[in-house]
């Protein structure tokens, strides 16, 4: 009797955190995109795919550099789209996988925090990006890495700034994540802060980006990855 009762209760929780996510999902804009979302993705579809591809997949940190020149590697293709969110992210995902590519690096979701989207719905489109991959090519190696810091010293990005504890959240709930789906993961966090847990000055511009100094951080940690 005790089990059974359990087990409504397990079953009832489970409705219920259902139900919280899908009002959360009613009370957010999930259709945000960017000004140069269009031209990108429409690029994008215009470019040839191969099976040897090595995508860099999110936003304007993604975007900021050249992939090929910076690991020394004509695989590598740039994916992101500055000012992109999960959701946009998810709308393009199948330009990505129609090519059954090598390998995927994903690194997405500051931008839905500075919109004020829930964590638990970044957290749970991280889940629906790995699936769907998964789902439209099976041979695809998958690497998500965790959010960088920020760093409230700058101007530029308030919005942005002073989200640390979100920026903690979406990351612990992505390394779980990844155990569970058996994927890659890249913690990247650690490696940009400095004394104060902030994102390091040595490498950025403006509190929110990376410098030319961050991308060759970046590409030491991506290099054993690559091999």
């Amino acid at each position: 009797m005790k089990r059974t009762m359990l087990g409504f209760v397990s079953c009832i929780v489970l409705i219920l955190l259902n139900v919280n996510v899908l009002a959360q999902q009613a009370t957010i804009d999930s259709a945000i995109r960017p000004a140069a979302y269009k031209l990108r993705y429409g690029l994008f579809k215009s470019y040839p795919n191969s099976t040897k591809d090595i995508i860099f997949l999110g936003n304007s940190i993604t975007q900021g550099v050249d992939w090929a020149e910076l690991l020394q590697n004509p695989n590598c293709k740039n994916r992101g789209i500055s000012g992109d969110i999960t959701y946009g992210v998810l709308e393009r995902l199948s330009e990505v996988t129609e090519g059954k590519p090598a390998k995927v690096f994903v690194l997405i979701g500051i931008n839905d925090i500075e919109h004020n989207i829930p964590d638990t719905l970044i957290v749970n489109n991280y889940r629906r990006i790995i699936r769907q991959i998964k789902a439209e090519s099976p041979k695809t190696k998958i690497y998500f890495h965790t959010l960088l810091p920020v760093n409230n010293e700058f101007t530029q990005f308030k919005k942005h700034y002073n989200k640390d504890e979100h920026i903690a959240f979406v990351n612990t709930e992505l390394k779980k994540i990844a155990e569970e789906e058996k994927i890659t993961l890249i913690d990247l966090h650690p490696h940009f802060l400095d004394a104060t847990n902030k994102l390091d000055k040595r490498y950025t511009q403006d509190g929110l980006h990376l410098n030319a100094d961050g991308y060759q951080v970046w590409a030491g940690i991506l290099k054993q990855y690559l091999l």
